[in-house]
């Protein structure tokens, strides 16, 4: 049975007792209103570690919108009882003052990759995002901690985290989960209308067409044009940013025999749909 955690000394003392035990700790942070891409995290990280924590904590530093934060799904009930149907041992849900108790004023800032794309269209969201996750894996004393590459930003910034300040957690990134029609899993999905809901997989298929014209020699702005022109001609209400990047460094590319990932963002229904393929 699942158990739910409040405060920093109780999971604490659990962990304690897990690793004297000699268990493999893993930790799958999340702000809630959990679908299938957050389970597939939880499953990973139970065949991987001997007893598994999943975070629930609606992150108010990483919002730079108030009304994105008070319109963010709860849904904690729903969430527990998918969690304990994984098999997850701990829930740790604090209040927001348990994370930022009064007099907290610290920060933690990632560089360089947190700069570009939604360094810059939303401020001071990767160092809420650092600064939480630099949190959650001091409280849990995590061995392992498993995100997704939905947030492929997000991914790197954590990873780059992990190895500047010498973190004893190893970070795991796992697939995107989509549904059938391609749609990227995410909460912010149960904002959609009907309509939007069936026209949000446009994103994904105008990005896999640029990412063909890339392959085949089409220049890059031409292909990402003409990527962002077919989401908008599908009723998206604008498109933020369609780019290639380095999938590292997530800066423009300059060596094309580099990884590289394809980033968007856009908006429909009144909902940021972000997403990212490798090309």
């Amino acid at each position: 049975m699942t158990v739910i955690l409040r405060t920093v000394a109780e999971l604490r003392a659990v962990v304690r007792g897990w690793k004297a035990e000699g268990h493999v700790v893993g930790v799958v942070p999340t702000m809630g209103a959990l679908h299938e891409g957050h389970l597939s995290l939880a499953r990973r990280a139970k065949a991987e570690c001997g007893r598994v924590i999943t975070t629930i904590f609606v992150n108010p530093m990483q919002f730079n919108n108030p009304d994105d934060l008070k319109k963010y799904p709860r849904t904690e009930e729903a969430d527990a009882a998918l969690l304990n149907w994984v098999g997850v041992e701990v829930i740790f849900a604090p209040a927001p003052d348990e994370v930022y108790p009064p007099g907290f004023v610290s920060k933690v800032t990632v560089g360089g990759v947190s700069g570009p794309l939604e360094g810059t269209l939303r401020p001071g969201h990767f160092e809420g995002v650092a600064t939480v996750v630099a949190k959650l894996f001091g409280m849990s004393q995590a061995d392992r901690a498993y995100f997704g590459q939905k947030d492929w930003q997000q991914l790197q910034v954590v990873q780059r985290l992990v190895a500047d300040l010498n973190m004893a957690v190893t970070v795991v990134g796992c697939e995107t989960v989509r549904d059938p029609d391609g749609l990227a899993m995410s909460s912010r999905n149960l904002r959609l209308t009907a309509e939007g809901r069936r026209r949000a997989p446009a994103l994904y298929a105008a990005m896999l067409a640029a990412a063909r014209d890339v392959r085949s020699g089409v220049p890059e702005a031409q292909a990402m044009a003409r990527a962002t022109a077919a989401v908008l001609a599908e009723g998206f209400d604008s498109v933020e940013y369609i780019a290639l990047r380095d999938a590292e460094t997530l800066e423009a590319v300059t060596d094309p025999d580099r990884p590289l990932r394809m980033l968007a963002a856009a908006w429909i229904d009144d909902v940021r749909l972000i997403d990212n393929i490798a090309v």
